[in-house]
């Protein structure tokens, strides 16, 4: 063997002891990514587009700890977190988790892209030797390399953010995530949670946006140190620029003649000369990504102030870009698509512009929906105190809603017609995972109220929200308190349930013992109460299903029982409307009442005939009663929220419901 052959073994022999050269995301793709033919429109090696080598290279900055992506469809997102994958896995040996929206998104994501990339990335060959194999470290839920892990799950169960530590963390389409996980929070932070502990931890979130206020991406976007756009020099004056829509009159964007597409072009703010995409073409290798307050970067790694002066890198980004700056899809094509959303427009059919707006140019969409005005509601409040049911309330109900360090429950007295009256509203510290802890829950629901005819009224039913990290202590509170008609209740969201949906018995897991079909969980049809509410919330006089409020009620009160709006969503059964939360809104009232709603069902109060409302009636609150009772007592101590929670006072004797109506 000569001298050259022995260096080569030798050579051979020391690379896997040999540290490869750094590349970015960037430089690594353009030497190593493949465009499979499963899943792209050309089969061909990797050439980025000039917008995209920022995007990347952020990825890949281990100064930056989140990159958003905010972007319209056509502009390479999957491909470019598609390429971050292997690259981690390849380059950087780092465990890693992608979540898609639900599993047979993860599947398909999988099966379509990550698999035929595996397959045709042969660098990948190096750390993943089981590419073809039948293996149980290569499934549709992992793919285990050499020195590292990716994670592939769905988004909808709060159990795939468990029990994993990842350094780069990935969200794939985030707007289409549910806003909180089975109620254990937003889906980003409980990815976020695990990179905890990672020398360079990494979150990358991008998606198409959807509707405004109810955005994930958009939330994204605005907690970012700096938020760029996508800028390019104007072929006629050499300004930085960026491609706008524009709009009728508007000094800036796309301009049409004639209702021709191809003779879209784009017109310059600074110069107002027009340019068409062949002219964007021959300057758009000059793309710079630009934030509002003037922070610039050309390549994703070094970050320069308005003075051109050298800065940190932002540790959290967001991008925005859309489809105008991709070669994929031709301006006239864009024209044209947005002529055709707004004929549709004209006979009221706004989908196909909801798209164009979504999908085309990147942007959140806005639209009218369904809401009730909190401040109306707090103004026609009546001055009766709180603690007290007012005449005219029989019967007391009770929602509760358990959350990390209280309880929040709302009392409401239920009335002829379904007439209502809000009693109380308290927030009860305590750590629902201490069982002593639900002690302070169970005084609070066997309080006895005043009412204003002279006798006390306990309350009759109560449900308690099983969601959550509490669901077998729930589970065990409701199980012992049958006979007071204490329910496990759970939401079902599905258009068109019964607010009183269908029960079933659960497995009771406490103290480390399994309690067989230990407890009845009640589903509550949550869009349907929402609806029967919201239409009760427009009664304006008192009477039949009207809703009383007392003064003593803070405003977030009102606020949180209107937090959520309906619109109009698209769903696997069609159009249909849902109630959803804006960002940033709590709505533990709102569940609450819709708790208390199932109650007045259970006890058939919907039901009611004239006769036995009058029955009621006699019971509670007797003709005579104002001449002869004796002086109401003082009401108790309004519990407002965020106060120290009630010593509640147990009566010695309290009618309950089926007595009175004997």
């Amino acid at each position: 063997m000569d001298k050259s052959e022995i260096q080569k073994a030798i050579r051979r022999g020391l690379a896997p002891m040999g540290a490869p050269d750094p590349l970015t995301l960037a430089e690594w793709a353009a030497k190593h990514f493949y465009l499979s033919a499963e899943s792209s429109y050309v089969e061909q090696a990797w050439e980025a587009y000039p917008f995209q080598v920022a995007v990347m290279n952020a990825i890949s900055n281990d100064d930056i700890r989140e990159v958003d992506w905010l972007k319209s469809a056509r502009v390479g997102y999957t491909k470019i977190i598609l390429a971050a994958m292997l690259y981690h896995a390849e380059h950087k040996r780092r465990n890693q988790a992608i979540w898609q929206p639900t599993d047979d998104d993860s599947d398909e994501f999988v099966k379509v892209e990550l698999e035929p990339a595996l397959r045709d990335v042969t660098v990948m060959r190096d750390v993943f030797p089981q590419y073809l194999a039948r293996h149980k470290t290569n499934t549709l839920r992992q793919k285990k390399f050499v020195d590292s892990l990716l994670h592939t799950k769905g988004g909808k169960a709060a159990k795939n953010y468990r029990r994993i530590s990842i350094d780069t963390g990935y969200l794939d389409e985030a707007d289409a995530f549910d806003r909180d996980v089975e109620k254990e929070g937003d889906p980003f932070t409980l990815a976020k949670k695990r990179t905890e502990g990672a020398t360079f931890p990494k979150m990358v979130v991008g998606s198409t946006p959807k509707l405004k206020g109810f955005s994930l991406i958009e939330d994204r976007a605005e907690l970012a140190d700096e938020f760029f756009r996508a800028h390019i020099r104007c072929p006629h004056c050499n300004e930085w620029i960026t491609l706008t829509w524009g709009g009728r009159g508007e000094p800036h964007g796309f301009k049409w003649v004639n209702n021709d597409p191809d003779t879209a072009a784009h017109l310059c703010p600074e110069c107002a000369g027009l340019f068409t995409q062949a002219d964007y073409l021959t300057v758009w290798k000059t793309t710079r990504w630009i934030s509002a307050s003037g922070i610039w970067t050309d390549d994703g790694l070094r970050f320069f102030n308005r003075a051109d002066e050298l800065v940190p890198a932002p540790g959290h980004v967001a991008f925005h870009i859309w489809t105008a700056y991709s070669p994929q899809a031709s301006w006239a094509d864009i024209v044209r698509e947005f002529l055709a959303a707004a004929e549709k427009a004209k006979a009221g059919d706004m989908s196909k512009m909801k798209t164009f707006v979504n999908t085309t140019r990147g942007e959140v969409w806005e639209e009218d929906v369904e809401k009730t005005d909190s401040d109306a509601l707090e103004a026609r409040a009546e001055a009766y105190p709180l603690r007290q049911v007012p005449m005219g309330g029989l019967v007391l109900v009770a929602g509760v809603d358990v959350q990390a360090d209280r309880f929040e429950v709302v009392v409401w007295a239920v009335g002829r017609g379904e007439e209502t009256w809000a009693v109380d509203y308290v927030q009860l510290r305590a750590n629902p995972a201490d069982e002593s802890e639900w002690d302070k829950l169970d005084d609070y629901l066997l309080t006895a109220f005043p009412h204003a005819a002279g006798g006390m009224l306990q309350i009759e039913a109560s449900a308690i929200d099983t969601g959550g990290h509490y669901t077998h202590q729930a589970y065990n509170f409701c199980r012992q308190r049958v006979r007071r008609k204490v329910f496990a209740v759970k939401g079902d969201s599905q258009q068109g349930k019964p607010v009183k949906g269908r029960s079933s018995t659960q497995d009771v897991n406490w103290r480390g013992k399994v309690i067989k079909r230990g407890v009845k969980l009640w589903l509550v049809g949550t869009d349907t109460a929402k609806d029967l509410l919201h239409g009760r919330l427009q009664i304006a006089h008192p009477g039949a299903g009207y809703i009383h409020f007392s003064k003593e009620l803070p405003s977030t009160f009102y606020q949180q029982l209107t937090a959520e709006h309906r619109i109009l969503a698209k769903t696997q059964s069609g159009d249909q409307y849902r109630w959803v939360k804006p960002s940033g809104r709590r709505n533990e009232v709102l569940d609450c009442t819709v708790y208390a709603m199932f109650c007045a069902q259970q006890l058939d109060l919907n039901k009611f005939t004239e006769r036995m409302w009058q029955r009621l009636e006699e019971a509670v609150q007797p003709a005579t009663g104002d001449m002869f009772s004796a002086p109401l007592p003082p009401p108790a101590a309004v519990v407002k929220p965020e106060a120290k929670p009630i010593v509640a006072t147990k009566p010695t004797t309290t009618p309950k419901l089926a007595s009175r109506l004997a």
